[in-house]
């Protein structure tokens, strides 16, 4: 039966939800807006036919932004949401030094002594290194050469502050004030100020918060089930509808087609709309901490997708789960681009380096930049299209079908392959600097 296909393809369902999420003031963790989309979430997937749907709660380090500025004495050098805005996390107050920018910030940029300076780093990482280098990972190289404050600087232009959390799951609130600057103000930053005694200023609350995680069931009542999840919380500088309101509203539109088939599902399918993403991983980390791992399936995390119309799935070396990616992409003849390397980023993360097999889904443009959208305040509704989103939710509904079937086993990793794999891509050294490395 391909009826489904047509009736995702005509469906409402998804759009309106992300619709109505980018109409939230905004979704920062711990907030009345993230409450306010974890509830729609849970709805949603009742309403498609998904049953028990419930909001499981948990608390976190609270984080609400106040004003910011980069000063040289009394004169205000750069403030505003165009030019420079705290990083979440960041504590609030304010350190002054000598400033000094780093250009893009990798490891060996931090070789020489930082004590007491404020330094700047690029968003963007060069070529020349094979790896991504994320900016908590900057943030911690200052830090640990004695830096007094950190500004992170977009690549992309645009007048664009990027923004990101600093923190650790042990200390969530970081060590020294962090701010975003845009692309433009970065380069005036470099060009006049360098050498100059800068004051970087961070005022914000850190409130105790609550957050929490959208659950709700379909298919069999099987021991056994897989994970489909996304992450519903977002930073509040724009809309969050490619991150993450996009993988939430992909997720409903998946509910909605699975209710459609459950008859066809061997194994029950658990969605999890997960909060408090943004710092820290937080929801997800409380939830794989909870399951057992012998019975979970396989993860199906869905985040930043829509924005292009090839599905990306990385895979992380689980053979099972290539294959089926692949099964799909040949069953509508549709291109879904496949990646085995690690990407220890997103709330399939706290599941993979347990061992359990598990994709981080979204979507991969030709010739996009990071930062062009995401953690910036251009992430909003009119750069994304219905078309990609329904057809995504068509491939990744055949997916989920496909990983619930009988036929089809997945298996554990050893921790141990996980943590070679890391080691063998280059990605242990900066996990450990943030507190991330579990093995």
């Amino acid at each position: 039966m391909t009826d489904w296909i047509g009736d995702t393809f005509t469906s409402d369902a998804g759009w309106d939800h992300l619709e109505s999420l980018v109409d939230i003031d905004h979704r920062m963790a711990g907030s009345d807006g993230e409450r306010a989309g974890l509830e729609l979430t849970r709805d949603a997937l009742s309403d498609a036919g998904a049953r028990d749907a419930r909001i499981e709660e948990f608390e976190i380090q609270g984080w609400e932004r106040g004003d910011s500025e980069i000063r040289r004495d009394e004169e205000v050098v750069a403030s505003g949401q165009n030019a420079c805005i705290a990083l979440p996390r960041s504590p609030s107050g304010e350190a002054t030094g000598e400033f000094v920018d780093l250009g893009y910030g990798v490891p060996e940029d931090f070789d020489d002594d930082l004590t007491g300076k404020v330094v700047m780093v690029s968003s963007d990482t060069p070529d020349s290194v094979d790896r991504f280098i994320h900016r908590r990972e900057k943030y911690y190289h200052a830090v640990e050469a004695g830096a007094a404050a950190f500004v992170f600087a977009n690549h992309v232009e645009g007048t664009l502050p990027p923004t990101g959390s600093v923190g650790t799951a042990d200390a969530p609130i970081g060590d020294i004030p962090a701010v975003g600057v845009s692309k433009e103000t970065g380069a005036s930053l470099a060009r006049r100020r360098e050498g100059e005694d800068l004051t970087v200023a961070v005022n914000c609350e850190t409130p105790d918060a609550t957050s929490g995680n959208a659950v709700a069931d379909l298919g069999p009542d099987t021991d056994e089930y897989l994970v489909v999840s996304c992450h519903v919380d977002a930073h509040d500088l724009a809309e969050g509808a490619m991150d993450n309101g996009a993988g939430t509203a992909t997720i409903v539109e998946v509910a909605n087609a699975l209710a459609a088939r459950e008859e066809e599902l061997d194994t029950r399918v658990r969605f999890v709309g997960f909060g408090a993403e943004e710092v820290g991983l937080v929801g997800s980390s409380q939830f794989a901490a909870g399951v057992d791992p012998d019975h979970v399936k396989a993860v199906v995390n869905v985040d930043s997708n829509v924005f292009g119309r090839t599905l990306k799935l990385d895979h992380h070396g689980f053979d099972p789960l290539e294959a089926a990616g692949e099964r799909v992409s040949d069953r509508f003849d549709h291109p879904i681009a496949l990646g085995e390397e690690q990407v220890p980023h997103s709330d399939h993360w706290p599941f993979v380096e347990r061992g359990i097999p598990g994709y981080m889904v979204s979507g991969e443009t030709e010739g996009a930049r990071p930062g062009a959208g995401g953690h910036t305040g251009a992430d909003t509704l009119d750069k994304l299209e219905s078309r990609n989103l329904r057809e995504q939710a068509i491939l990744l509904t055949a997916l989920v079908v496909d990983l619930a079937g009988d036929d089809v086993s997945t298996a554990r990793k050893p921790t141990d392959e996980i943590a070679s794999a890391l080691e063998q891509e280059g990605k242990a050294t900066g996990m450990k600097i943030t507190g991330d490395w579990p093995f």
